[in-house]
C-alpha cells in the first residue's frame, strides 16, 4: 500500500471513530476516556480530523482524559489549541497562520501534533495568535510577535516564531496566561509580570505602552493565580479577593465602572475566593461556600443572572452553585458539575452551548446540558475570544 493511501485510510478511519464517540446532549452517557470538544471548527481547532462545526461533544483524536493535565485554547479569526500532558510534553492543533501550533510551520493542523523541542512542561497560556509554555521555571513563547508579546526582546509584524523561543529575564515562573495579544506570568513569590500589547492598560503597567519583555507589575503581592482575558488580567489574592486591570468597557474590572485601568483594582463585594476564571470580556468566581459569582459582559447572557445586562460588580449565579471549573469563551460559559455533568450558558450561533442546537440561553436564567451526569468530566476550556469547547 502507498504511503498516500496508508494515510487516507488511517484518517478515514480515525473520522469514523470520531463520529461514533460524538455523544448527544440527551444521552445518559457512562464515564469514558476522550477529551470532549463542541462549537467552532473552521481551522480543526476541535482536533478530530475535520473542519467542521460540532453541534454536540465529539473526541479530539489521540488525546485520552487521562493523559493529559491541562488544555488551553486561543482564537482570533479562527482557533487553535495547546494541550499540556502528563508526560509534560505538549501538542497543539488547529489555526497555525501565524506559527501558534509551534511546529515549525504554518499549515492548519485538524489533529493532534507534538509542539517542538518542548518537554518537562508545568503550565502553558493560549492567546489569540500565540502560545506560552512554563519549563523548569523559565517561559517559552510562539506564534505571532506583533506586538512583542513573545517576550523575547523583539517586535516583529512579519516573521512569527514557528517553535518556542524564550522569555527573556523572567525565572522561577509558577504560572502563565495570554491573551489578546499580550502575555501574563505569575512567579512563585507571588509577583505577577506581563509583556505584550498594551492598549486598554491591560499590561498593568499604568500606561498604554506596548512591551517587549516582562516587566513587574507594581503593588501586587502574595498573588495566588491569575486568568487572563481578552484585554483584561484577574488575579486571585492568598487571602482570597482579586485584583482586576485592563479593559473595563463592559464592566470586566468588576470595581462598579465601565472603564479601563492600566493598574490593579479590587474587584468589589468578593471576599473568601477560591479560583477565577477570565473569559474574553466576562469573568466568574467561586467562593469557598460553593458560590459562583459572575460579572462583565452579558448581552447573550452568558452569565446566568436572568438578565441580558451588563453587571460591573460580581453577582450571584444560582444556577451554577457547587461547580467544580468554569470557563468562558467569547459570548459563551461551560461551568463542569460534581455530578459530571456539563451545563452551557449564553450565545450558541456557532453550537458553543454543545446541545445539538443554536438556541442562546439569553435572559432565561436556565443552563442548558452539553454532557449529561455521569460523563466523569471534571473541568472544562474555552477559546479565549472564541466559540469553541472543551470538557476533560
Amino acid at each position: 500500500m502507498s504511503p498516500h493511501r496508508a494515510l487516507s485510510t488511517a484518517l478515514l478511519t480515525a473520522l469514523s471513530l470520531t463520529a461514533a464517540s460524538a455523544v448527544p446532549a440527551t444521552a445518559s452517557a457512562a464515564t469514558d476516556p476522550w477529551v470532549r470538544p463542541w462549537g467552532a471548527n473552521a481551522a480543526g481547532q476541535l482536533g478530530n480530523g475535520t473542519t467542521i462545526a460540532q453541534p454536540t461533544p465529539g473526541s479530539i483524536l489521540n488525546v485520552a482524559r487521562t493523559d493529559l493535565r491541562k488544555l488551553a485554547a486561543g482564537a482570533q479569526t479562527n482557533g487553535f489549541v495547546i494541550a499540556l500532558l502528563t508526560d509534560g510534553t505538549v501538542k497543539s492543533w488547529g489555526s497555525n497562520t501565524e506559527g501558534q501550533l509551534g511546529n515549525g510551520t504554518t499549515t492548519a493542523q485538524p489533529v493532534p501534533t507534538s509542539v517542538a523541542g518542548l518537554s518537562g512542561v508545568s503550565a502553558i497560556g493560549a492567546g489569540t495568535n500565540h502560545a506560552l509554555a512554563v519549563r523548569k521555571g523559565r517561559v517559552h513563547a510562539w506564534g505571532s510577535n506583533a506586538k512583542g508579546q513573545l517576550g523575547n526582546g523583539v517586535t516583529d509584524e512579519k516573521n512569527p516564531a514557528t517553535t518556542p523561543v524564550q522569555v527573556q529575564s523572567l525565572d522561577d515562573v509558577k504560572d502563565v496566561g495570554a491573551g489578546c495579544e499580550f502575555s501574563t506570568a505569575l512567579r512563585n513569590d507571588g509577583t505577577v509580570w506581563t509583556w505584550g500589547q498594551g492598549a486598554n492598560g491591560r499590561l498593568g503597567s499604568g500606561d498604554t505602552a506596548d512591551l517587549n519583555t516582562p516587566q513587574q507589575v507594581e503593588g501586587l503581592t502574595d498573588i495566588d493565580a491569575i486568568s487572563v482575558g481578552c484585554a483584561h488580567v484577574l488575579a486571585l489574592t492568598v487571602d482570597g479577593t482579586v485584583k482586576a486591570w485592563g479593559a473595563g468597557s463592559n464592566g470586566q474590572l468588576g470595581n462598579n465602572a465601565k472603564n479601563d485601568s492600566a493598574k490593579p483594582v479590587d474587584v468589589r463585594l468578593l471576599d473568601k475566593v477560591t479560583s477565577v476564571s477570565a473569559a474574553a470580556y466576562h469573568n466568574f468566581a467561586i467562593l469557598e461556600d460553593g458560590t459562583v459569582k459572575g460579572w462583565g459582559w452579558n448581552d447573550h447572557g452568558q452569565l446566568g443572572d436572568g438578565t441580558i445586562t451588563d453587571r460591573t460588580t460580581p453577582v450571584p449565579i444560582d444556577s451554577l452553585k457547587g461547580t467544580r471549573s468554569i470557563s468562558g469563551g467569547r459570548d459563551h460559559t461551560l461551568a463542569a458539575q460534581p455530578d459530571g455533568s456539563v451545563l452551557t450558558l449564553g450565545n450558541n450561533d456557532t453550537y458553543q452551548l454543545g446541545n445539538g442546537t443554536t438556541t442562546p440561553t439569553m435572559a432565561s436564567n436556565k443552563p442548558v446540558t452539553a454532557l449529561p451526569p455521569g460523563s466523569g468530566i471534571t473541568r472544562v476550556a474555552s477559546a479565549v475570544n472564541g466559540r469553541s469547547a472543551f470538557a476533560y
